[in-house]
């Protein structure tokens, strides 16, 4: 099985941090990256984003799938139904404490021809072992890595050694 067969962990870890927050008393909010397949209330994005409350008091019928998250929330009082791709969620953090996760974001790196679907390019860089990193919150607009950066160093992946 290649990286490319493996389902993304992105979902999975939504879906953590979600439990995390609700299990903990704290309000988990989404960061989602807008664009033409997201369907949330466009009055209210700013910046080409928009931070949702997930909580299960903020929404109805909430769905984090493995390719869509989807509920009901009221937005200054009118009922909307809200549909998010997984890969155009950028961040998701507890209110209370700001601790998260943020993931790279995905833009196109050439308008779709025809013939070809767009091509993906991966905000930040990837640690030696090919599974994109993680940033704190706060550094949530990382700058596309040159060409010609520096590659990550490869070799024998580390290990964990128990230490009594």
């Amino acid at each position: 099985m290649n990286e490319l067969d493996l389902v993304s962990s992105r979902p999975y870890l939504i879906r953590a941090l979600h439990e995390w927050c609700c299990d903990n008393g704290y309000t988990p909010y989404i960061v989602v990256s807008v664009d033409e397949t997201v369907q949330v209330p466009r009055e209210y994005v700013k910046d080409g984003e928009i931070v949702l409350n997930i909580s299960v008091d903020a929404t109805g019928s909430l769905t984090l799938g493995n390719d869509f998250v989807e509920f009901k929330a009221r937005f200054g009082g009118v009922a909307r139904e809200i549909m998010i791709p997984v890969r155009q969620i950028i961040a998701v953090y507890a209110r209370e404490n700001g601790q998260g996760i943020a993931f790279p974001q995905l833009v196109p790196t050439q308008p779709p021809g025809k013939d070809a679907g767009p091509k993906m390019h991966v905000l930040d860089d990837k640690t030696d072992h090919g599974h994109p990193k993680t940033h704190p919150i706060l550094s949530l607009t990382e700058k596309v890595p040159p060409d010609d950066a520096p590659k990550p160093p490869s070799g024998p992946r580390p290990a964990l050694k128990r230490v009594k």
